[in-house]
């Protein structure tokens, strides 16, 4: 038996048995208000830690470790937002959402502490764990009060969200990292995540069914276990023990065996993390590809583009910040004109197709960076990745939440943001090894044969920043070009994975948005759908 709480959002009705509780336009501004304020804290903190980690790891003479700060961050998040979006459904959104809050300050805080790099990483995964929680409950909740048909729209409101935090953040963490130092773009998501508590817990109503439960710790543990076994050999045993090392293969055998093992666990529970079912429609299974490939390239990439901003053009953090803003107008002048159309036509398709072209083009033009690239061609080349990023961003999801029955809406949006988290962490610790290991293949054949001695102290100067800079030449250029040129090898790997992300656009079936006036899809319709629309295309 199910009791429906009457708790509402000003002053709408509680859902009935029979159908969706769409929220009218002014009820639905008084939920956003709240989500958007969440939602900033988390894409502040994203974009306003990358301009900082060249000083970050250079103060704790790490740049081997560079991933793993990005790493964790995406690793705990990418774990635990399955287990977000379940409990939300059965507890309801804003507990939820406040916990994701308050779990995100706690992280904030310790990261602003840290003493080393082992300590910074660890509290970042802290940090990941709440930001899990506040991108996919954000948009469960999205899904829960606006139908799909009309999300286009609202979506850009949430685009202007991650454009305010994408242009402030890299710029706010330059500022910071110049002027206080590093420590306090952690402190100052203090203020914003207060402010944001406030607002969620004044205006963040929403109606909840409540309903019988079990919660599956047991997969939320197996499929975090799968995650950090799989990152531990990509991030650290293939670079530091070799690949073909037993401690290596062994973790991947590993993952693979807890990876089949959570299948399994999901099949038989009462209540899984990630219903199996989800997959049995093909635009669902088809854009939980799609957005865990581009997560590979868009993360696994973007953390690569400071670094080559302070260390090859010797721009301050501030200034990388700025020169980071045409990546930012690309992603904001792409995601709103695509949600408004999206909402006028009810087609969405030809969006992730673009999308997954343009961001290869975009990763091909930058591996074709030197020493020498003028400015101007780094920024076209990031308008174009940002334009890329910013068609599929928030597309993806409304097209895979109207797909799935109405009681799986948390589930579906977090598993959509599983993959898209999994895809970047995967991304980030793959293109940090290839960033390792291409940049002593690379220093091996810049350095004459008489200096070869010296391949070991240019790359571990690599580790800092200040280090690269204080070096005399020729070995300053050496250590420059060796970089710049692993870094071509980081861009070109993300191509294999963009183009089956651009099968999956191109093969996965459409299956128009539906309206406000539409009723509720009965479980099973979207695989139906799904295959229909796959044989008309």
């Amino acid at each position: 038996m199910s009791t429906t709480e009457p708790a509402t959002a000003g002053g709408a009705s509680a859902p009935s048995d029979g159908g969706p509780n769409y929220l009218s336009h002014k009820q639905i501004l008084v939920v956003l208000g709240g989500l958007m304020a969440g939602m900033f804290l988390a894409a502040l903190d994203q974009s306003i830690v990358g301009t900082a980690l060249p000083r970050i790891v250079s103060d704790f003479n790490s740049l081997d470790k560079l991933s793993w700060v990005v790493t964790a961050y995406l690793l705990t998040s990418t774990a635990s937002t399955p287990l977000w979006g379940k409990i939300s459904d059965l507890y309801g959104r804003r507990p939820l959402f406040i916990a994701a809050i308050v779990t995100f300050l706690a992280g904030s805080v310790l990261a602003a502490l840290s003493q080393n790099i082992e300590m910074l990483i660890g509290f970042r995964a802290v940090q990941g764990l709440g930001a899990g929680g506040l991108m996919s409950l954000a948009f469960a909740t999205i899904g829960d009060v606006i139908p799909p048909r009309e999300r286009g729209k609202y979506m850009g409101y949430f685009g202007a969200v991650f454009g305010l935090s994408s242009v402030a953040g890299p710029l706010l963490g330059g500022l910071l990292t110049d002027g206080p130092g590093w420590r306090w773009i952690f402190w100052i998501n203090l203020p914003i995540g207060l402010v944001a508590l406030g607002i969620v817990g004044a205006v963040l109503r929403l109606p909840h069914v409540k309903r019988s439960h079990k919660i599956d710790y047991l997969g939320a543990a197996v499929v975090t276990a799968a995650v950090t076994t799989l990152l531990l050999a990509i991030s650290w045993s293939g670079p530091t023990n070799g690949w073909g090392t037993g401690t290596t293969i062994g973790l991947l055998v590993a993952a693979v065996v807890l990876a089949v093992a959570f299948v399994f666990i999901e099949l038989r529970v009462a209540e899984p993390i990630v219903p199996m079912d989800l997959f049995k429609g093909r635009i669902f299974s088809g854009y939980a590809g799609f957005a865990f490939l581009l997560g590979v390239a868009m993360f696994g990439a973007l953390i690569f583009l400071p670094l080559y901003l302070q260390a090859v053009k010797d721009l301050s953090p501030t200034r990388s910040g700025l020169a980071l803003l045409p990546m930012i107008v690309g992603i904001f002048s792409a995601s709103i004109p695509s949600g408004q159309l999206m909402s006028r036509t009810g087609r969405y398709k030809i969006y992730p197709i673009i999308s997954a072209i343009l961001v290869s083009g975009a990763m091909l033009l930058l591996s074709t960076l030197s020493l020498t690239t003028p400015y101007w061609h780094l920024a076209i080349y990031m308008f174009i990745m940002g334009s890329g990023l910013g068609l599929s961003m928030q597309i993806t999801v409304t097209a895979a939440q109207n797909s799935v029955p109405r009681q799986h809406m948390g589930t579906a949006t977090s598993t959509m943001t599983f993959f898209r988290s999994m895809g970047g962490a995967i991304g980030t610790a793959v293109f940090g090894a290839v960033l390792t290991s291409r940049l002593k293949v690379h220093l091996g054949d810049l350095v004459p044969q008489a200096a070869q001695g010296m391949v070991g102290k240019l790359a571990e100067a690599a580790n800092s920043v200040q280090a690269l800079h204080m070096l005399k030449e020729p070995m300053k250029g050496w250590a420059l070009h060796g970089l710049v040129d692993a870094m071509g090898d980081v861009f070109l790997v993300s191509l294999p994975f963009l183009a089956i992300a651009l099968v999956l656009a191109i093969i996965t079936p459409e299956q128009k948005l539906a309206g406000r006036n539409d009723g509720p899809k009965p479980a099973g319709e979207e695989s139906l759908e799904a295959s229909a629309a796959g044989a008309m295309h």
